[in-house]
């Protein structure tokens, strides 16, 4: 699944949470483009990328928005469950 998520004209945490379900169906190993012009998904993005285990491949600025490329990771990370 390489495809293109146009979420531009979304407001924080939308674009994260979106582009994060996304990946979370998409196979490992997928590419995911993420388009946002919310200022917070330069930081929200890559975070949720981070904390999920899946692998930012570039952030160009666009004309009002930045395109994000991202690689879906082999496993969701799953959280330990508390005691």
């Amino acid at each position: 699944m390489d495809e293109t998520l146009d979420l531009r004209g979304l407001k924080c945490p939308l674009p994260a949470l979106l582009a994060k379900k996304a990946l979370a169906k998409a196979a490992p190993g997928a590419k995911l483009t993420v388009l946002a012009d919310d200022p917070m998904a330069a930081v929200d993005i890559p975070h949720m990328c981070h904390g999920e285990g899946h692998a930012v491949d570039g952030v160009t600025p666009r004309d009002g928005y930045h395109a994000f490329v991202l690689t879906a990771a082999a496993a969701a990370r799953t959280r330990p469950a508390e005691a």
